[in-house]
């Protein structure tokens, strides 16, 4: 009997790894240093992940400050040893990696370096979700031709998506507003773990019919929601141990 072809998804799920940025910097206050990530990079490099996130946010102040490491040459050494896999970074829009506004040319000078050593994929957020602080980091990233990908962040002001602000017309123009500004991919960057199922769902399905970029879903476990999966094709994940009770 002849053996049956497997069938190949023209739409497969592609799944972003956390692990080296966001896992341990939600659990372990960024506290992995280099040197342990270098043993798992090559299994981690043979999985076939979409994308790995292992830069940005944290990973810059933290390394500088308390590990005695370069962050720089975090960056370049996972590049090494991860030839296979596009590397993904937080960029915090006009705050680049740090905690205030800085200059476009700062913002331009951060960029390029960055893609010359090695990212690919850009992940950029605003804490307060204003788009302006997007334009100059935007217009980096297209120079140095790498791929944007536009966030918003998840907030609520009652249980479930709704009320005066954070309604679902709210996530929805903004994801407009970051696709006609260049936006490659959009994620839904839902960093407290705030996000229901329902909502979840309804959110996915309106991004869908609203916007032709792809949409990601970036959310926590801290609330035990994180573990439903709606309708998008992109979902970030992040290994044990340093997913439990933070990272989905």
């Amino acid at each position: 009997m002849a053996e049956k072809k497997k069938k190949i998804a023209t739409n497969p799920l592609k799944i972003t790894d956390t692990t080296f940025r966001d896992g341990h910097q939600s659990s372990l206050a960024t506290r992995m240093r280099t040197e342990d990530m270098i043993p798992l990079a090559e299994a981690m490099n043979e999985i076939g992940w979409y994308c790995m996130e292992v830069w940005g946010g944290a990973t810059f102040d933290v390394p500088t400050r308390f590990l005695g490491e370069d962050p720089w040459d975090r960056l370049r050494t996972m590049r090494k040893l991860l030839p296979d896999t596009k590397l993904m970074m937080l960029l915090r829009g006009q705050n680049i990696v740090g905690y205030r506004n800085y200059a476009d040319d700062v913002v331009d000078e951060f960029v390029q370096y960055t893609a010359e050593c090695g990212l690919d994929v850009f992940r950029v957020f605003d804490a307060v979700n204003d788009t302006r602080n997007f334009e100059a980091p935007f217009r980096a990233i297209k120079k140095a031709g790498k791929h944007i990908q536009g966030s918003v962040c998840y907030s609520l002001t009652q249980r479930r998506m709704g009320g005066e602000v954070y309604d679902l017309d709210f996530y929805v123009k903004k994801a407009k507003i970051i696709e006609q500004m260049g936006a490659d991919s959009f994620c839904i960057k839902d960093m407290a773990g705030l996000i229901s199922p329902y909502d979840a769902y309804d959110l996915v399905k309106a991004l869908k019919a609203a916007i032709k970029i792809p949409i990601e879903l970036h959310t926590h476990y801290t609330s035990g929601q994180g573990s439903m999966f709606p309708p998008s094709p992109r979902l970030n994940l992040s290994l044990l141990p340093s997913k439990a009770r933070t990272e989905i």
